[in-house]
């Protein structure tokens, strides 16, 4: 015969279960905010590791580069800086301050220097696409009671512009950085009979047609990203926050 459970633990277990429910209960009406928090720590870290260098606290500037080395190339020429002479450098400026080379592996070590600044720990294109993800977000709390999903048709056309973008670029690199069709971008220049000054054509400096399009299809593919998952999240923790508040006023509990 199975012995009774003790009231006691009965009791412990109802509790945990009221404290369990008000854990998600607190979650689930501010998603948003959380994760809006989350991602603004996500977004303007890398922004933090130049000021660390500059500050002299390398092993600090270094973690934050390491960290973020997993989630992108961090080629510099394709990076901003921070307390140096450009917000942005040139392959020719890169290689001769630090090596001569058009490996992608290798170019993607140098940080900066005391005199061309430091770089952000993502490129430019990254940082497009998260900060917009972050503001948009942000924006979402304005907006979240009338703003339906993206239709699933539309997110996908949203990602072409970086798909295209960024698919030319890792191809034209397999020539070498700095040797591919997307560094002198001819093809460009013969389309529009030259119409635009040579360096809109060439390289990667701020104004530049690759600094346009990274910073264009980043955009919107940040858009396209919110539009399609936080209405769809929106719903759902709404659905979670009604559940939990019917079965506690069923229960004569406050949540």
């Amino acid at each position: 015969m199975t012995a009774p459970i003790p009231q006691s633990a009965t009791l412990a277990s109802r509790n945990f279960n009221l404290f369990l429910n008000r854990i998600i209960h607190a979650f689930a009406s501010h998603w948003l905010l959380l994760f809006n928090i989350l991602m603004g720590v996500y977004v303007w870290l890398p922004w933090l590791a130049p000021v660390f260098m500059k500050l002299g606290w390398a092993s600090a500037g270094n973690l934050i580069y390491s960290i973020y080395s997993t989630q992108c190339h961090q080629l510099p020429e394709r990076s901003y800086f921070l307390f140096g002479d450009k917000f942005m450098y040139s392959l020719a400026d890169v290689q001769a301050a630090w090596r001569n080379t058009n490996q992608p592996f290798i170019l993607r070590q140098f940080t900066g220097n005391d005199t061309m600044g430091w770089k952000v720990a993502w490129s430019d294109r990254m940082i497009s696409m998260y900060t917009t993800i972050f503001f948009v977000g942000v924006l979402h709390g304005a907006i979240r009671k009338w703003l339906r999903p993206m239709p699933l048709w539309a997110f996908v056309v949203s990602t072409l512009p970086m798909a295209i973008d960024g698919g030319t670029h890792l191809i034209s690199d397999l020539a070498g950085i700095g040797n591919g069709f997307r560094d002198s971008n001819a093809w460009l220049a013969l389309l529009t009979n030259n119409a635009f000054a040579p360096l809109f054509y060439a390289g990667d400096a701020v104004g530049s047609f690759n600094w346009w399009m990274r910073l264009i299809s980043g955009i919107i593919f940040g858009v396209g990203i919110v539009w399609l998952a936080y209405p769809h999240l929106e719903d759902a923790f709404s659905e979670v926050v009604h559940d939990i508040e019917s079965k506690f006023h069923r229960a004569g509990l406050k949540t």
